[in-house]
């Protein structure tokens, strides 16, 4: 996103006084932060938010100097002015021990957990928060941090938010507003991408190897998918949030942030924005791409060989309606290579409330709350190659976990599972 450096922001009383430090140094400091974003990208005002999702959670990313940083800004008596969630941080907080995770690392992440706490941050350690009970409404202005719930927020949900880093939505946070630039604007949420899916769209996996294809070609654009062969119902789907074809959505926003940095797209017909404007919501001198082929995006996604040392599912977060899934595809098998599915705490909860979390435990699954391995310690665990229904990790998997990936449907990621080989879906 481009910046220009301006003067022109508007502040009312509240946030100057916040400015000149009378609601403490904490807020002194959130003004600032959020004040001087403002001016660097050009936005003339602040609005409100009705939440706040903040990522740099793991340990493995923030150490020891991002540890001190939130202690000294909860001890300058910071905290939290709206709704704020935290996304996954780097293992289960309540079974870490169970899963392996080093006894140092873990300490230092709880360390992390409760400096949050002192900010008035909600624990909640998840990248679908609107799973959670922090589903925005249509319109409404966000500061959210993670790729993956930004893109959904603002293309499924019809929300607003820029992709903020950690330290700016914790500001934001703090003041309880953030700059409105970027995609706060009407102007900016317009399709700079008009792209034409020529092939039919099968499986949640097909979604994330679309969304791999067009994230790279958008880079931060906004692109405008028209599926030529819609699945049956999806554009009768008004609330998409309850959809059944949720998980192909999630997946494919997902594979959009992590391929390119993509953090609104809409599809004819399907989308709110998309759904309300028709073709007005295609800026002028837009760039065309034509997808015929998924077959580019499952070859490059899948850089390890046949055997897979784990499998790893849910990232984005499962929803209960994927764990039910997973158990009934797996069900009456037992796997011989660990089996990891990440999901959020509250979807845990009602998971073995409804005795999915057993069905999966009995097949040799590991169900994980609050982490994902793209942020957990994976170089510890000795693994070479995952297996995968997300493009988003298979993307990542390389450089953050050290893991060659193999990605294709969630039913070829569970007989991985089950044979220790990889088969093509």
């Amino acid at each position: 996103m481009a910046s220009r450096m301006t003067t022109d922001l508007a502040l009312d009383p509240a946030d100057r006084a916040c400015l000149a430090g009378e609601r403490g140094e904490g807020a002194r400091l959130a003004a600032q932060l959020v004040t001087s974003l403002g001016r660097i990208y050009g936005a003339e005002r602040l609005v409100p938010v009705a939440s706040v999702q903040v990522a740099g959670v793991s340990y493995r990313n923030l150490g020891a100097a991002g540890l001190e940083f939130l202690r000294e800004w909860a001890g300058k008596g910071a905290a939290a002015r709206v709704p704020a969630m935290l996304n996954p941080a780097g293992m289960d907080l309540v079974a870490w021990r169970a899963h392996g995770i080093p006894e140092e690392f873990g300490l230092r992440q709880l360390e992390v957990i409760e400096a949050y706490a002192r900010l008035g941050v909600v624990p909640t350690c998840t990248c679908t928060p609107y799973l959670v009970g922090y589903a925005p409404h249509y319109g409404e202005h966000l500061a959210w941090s993670e790729s993956s719930a930004v893109v959904f927020a603002n293309s499924i949900l019809g929300a607003r938010t820029n992709r903020e880093g950690g330290p700016g939505a914790l500001a934001a946070a703090i003041l309880g507003k953030t700059a409105c630039y970027g995609l706060h604007l009407d102007g900016a949420r317009r399709a700079t991408l008009v792209v034409d899916v020529a092939c039919p769209l099968r499986t949640t996996a097909d979604f994330g190897a679309l969304g791999y294809l067009v994230g790279r070609v958008a880079g931060d654009g906004v692109p405008l998918l028209r599926l030529w062969e819609p699945p049956d119902g999806l554009e009768a789907q008004a609330d998409l949030l309850r959809s059944p074809f949720l998980p192909h959505l999630k997946a494919l926003g997902a594979a959009m942030a992590a391929s390119g940095a993509v953090a609104l797209f809409h599809i004819a017909g399907v989308t709110p924005e998309a759904r309300e404007q028709g073709e007005e919501i295609i800026a002028p001198g837009a760039a065309h791409l034509r997808i015929d082929d998924l077959s580019p995006a499952y070859g490059e996604l899948g850089t390890g060989g046949d055997a897979v040392d784990v499998v790893s599912i849910g990232c984005p977060h499962a929803s209960l309606a994927e764990l039910a899934q997973a158990a009934a595809l797996v069900g009456g098998r037992r796997v011989s290579r660990p089996l990891w599915i990440t999901t959020s705490r509250a979807v845990l909860d009602e998971a073995r409330r409804q005795g999915l979390l057993a069905a999966l435990e009995r097949a040799g699954a590991t169900v994980m709350a609050d982490t994902c391995l793209v942020v957990a310690p994976m170089r510890h665990f000795g693994f070479r190659v995952v297996a995968t229904d997300s493009a988003k990790l298979a993307t990542y998997a390389p450089g953050h976990c050290g893991l060659a990936a193999r990605y294709g449907p969630l039913e070829a990621c569970l007989d991985a599972a089950v044979t220790g080989v990889m088969r093509d879906g």
